[in-house]
């Protein structure tokens, strides 16, 4: 069900809530957290989608604070909101809001009067790009903070503007993007010859933050010398290519070559293909709500992994 309120207020859209809540059976009992997504019209039915699927998972109010470039500078404040429950909002509710005028540049008073009560408030900036996350107005209010470094116009700057601005808990979905290649690896290396790692090369595209902290990680993790490699994309790609590992025995090699499936040789052993899909971006969200504590090996990753690896090369 769709519940349209033009140019409403905050404590109208609270009395619709419950008004729907009477009249429909829909509860907020069993809500373990609040989700903000911060976007623009272009990307909000996407994050809206990804962040039903997620509910499944993590049953959670979504508000949504959508704002058209320029709307804060329109003459008359505004607020346009509409509210999903039901089918339309998996199992969550959504309370979409559009604001304009004054009512876009203060997206903290947008939302506080709809928050759940002593629930974990998650930000995640869908589409934009935040800048230093935890000084915004939304990122002051939040338990996590979820961004994504491929908006970024420089994706690979945004990853130094990260780990410059870093404050616990913030993430970022180029992390979890890679948590199948990290599973993989630790996997690979957990099985004999238990040999030390002599050099690492991790290749993909330069529009990939993920394999820069890929990289970084591995760095870090295994102490060896990387060859981070980062090619010009144009086709779209598939981000992380490959991974080589090289030990006194030979060369580990997972390299990507489909787009849910990649082929892992190692000395003495036969080529396996293995499952890898690409991540969507419901799994990646889900992922990050599983998290509501600061994420420490991130942490570590994008602040000195990051840098240790650009001075490297």
């Amino acid at each position: 069900m769709i519940v349209d309120l033009p140019d409403t207020t905050v404590s109208k859209i609270s009395k619709a809530l419950v008004k729907i809540r009477e009249e429909g059976g829909a509860v907020a009992l069993g809500r373990v957290l609040t989700l903000v997504i911060a976007t623009d019209p272009e990307h909000l039915e996407d994050a809206v989608a990804a962040a039903n699927d997620a509910s499944r998972e993590h049953p959670m109010r979504v508000v949504v604070v959508a704002v058209d470039q320029g709307a804060e500078h329109i003459v008359e404040a505004r607020i346009n909101a509409q509210i999903r429950v039901g089918g339309d909002a998996g199992a969550s509710e959504v309370i979409v809001l559009r604001a304009f005028g004054a009512a876009a540049s203060d997206s903290e008073s947008l939302v506080t009067g709809l928050l759940l009560p002593d629930a974990p408030v998650v930000v995640w900036w869908a589409g934009v790009w935040p800048g230093h996350a935890a000084q915004t107005s939304l990122g002051r209010i939040a338990t996590r903070r979820i961004t994504d470094a491929t908006t970024h116009p420089d994706p690979q700057q945004a990853l130094v503007d990260l780990g410059h601005n870093y404050t616990p808990g913030d993430t970022d979905l180029a992390w979890s993007r890679i948590t199948l290649w990290r599973g993989q690896l630790a996997t690979v290396l957990d099985q004999p010859p238990y040999e030390s790692v002599d050099s690492i090369r991790v290749r993909g595209s330069v529009e990939s933050p993920s394999t820069t902290l890929l990289a970084a990680w591995l760095h870090q993790q295994l102490l060896a010398p990387v060859e981070h490699v980062l090619h010009e994309d144009k086709a779209g790609g598939w981000g992380v290519d490959s991974v080589e590992l090289t030990r006194i025995s030979g060369t580990i090699v997972l390299s990507r070559t489909h787009d849910a499936v990649a082929q892992l040789s190692a000395p003495g052993q036969p080529i396996h293909d293995l499952s890898l899909p690409r991540r969507s971006l419901r799994d990646c969200l889900a992922e990050e709500l599983r998290h509501l504590d600061p994420d420490e090996l991130y942490g570590r990753v994008v602040t000195s992994g990051v840098k240790d690896l650009t001075a490297a090369q």
